[in-house]
């Protein structure tokens, strides 16, 4: 969920700029992408990492690199494009699915992965900070569904009954 919610972030920060100023929101984005991008290479390019370790913190580091391309050309199309067409839509919150299975994953091997912090130490600090960053993403998004979820009328009767009254805000 942590790159679902950097592509909801650029989106969002990206609408506060005049449309014609976005192109120079693409240097804080790009920014953002590196910053992402070089630990993750920067892991998986150490000796150490390649080393066996039980669980295959590795692969899923891979992945993780294949999700945060996959991110980076979200947020370049989603900061530029307007009005973003509803398939775009529709596979960004695919992928924002994907993304929590992702982080789950992440959070269930690096949980089980105790002993690779003596055998692959970058590579186990990694997957904790994804874990983290998945988690508070994570959390992020459900308070962002509660509060979407107090807005709604509570004067709307879903039954189909409509004898009580509307509650006036």
């Amino acid at each position: 969920m942590f790159l679902y919610m950097l592509i909801f972030l650029a989106y969002h920060s990206s609408r506060w700029i005049p449309r014609k100023q976005r192109l120079k929101f693409q240097i804080v984005n790009a920014v953002v992408i590196t910053l992402v991008l070089v630990p993750q290479f920067y892991v998986i390019g150490r000796p150490k990492s390649s080393r066996y370790c039980k669980q295959p913190l590795l692969n899923n580091l891979s992945a993780s690199i294949a999700f945060s391309f996959i991110a980076s050309g979200f947020s370049v199309i989603f900061t530029l494009i307007e009005p973003i067409p509803q398939s775009l839509w529709a596979s960004y919150h695919v992928f924002g699915l994907l993304s929590c299975g992702k982080g789950l994953c992440t959070t269930i091997l690096t949980l089980t992965a105790k002993e690779c912090v003596k055998i692959t130490p970058e590579l186990y600090y990694m997957s904790l900070f994804l874990t983290v960053a998945s988690i508070l993403s994570t959390g992020f998004f459900m308070v962002r569904g509660v509060l979407w979820l107090t807005k709604l009328n509570p004067g709307t009767d879903l039954s189909g009954n409509n004898e009580r009254p509307a509650v006036p805000h």
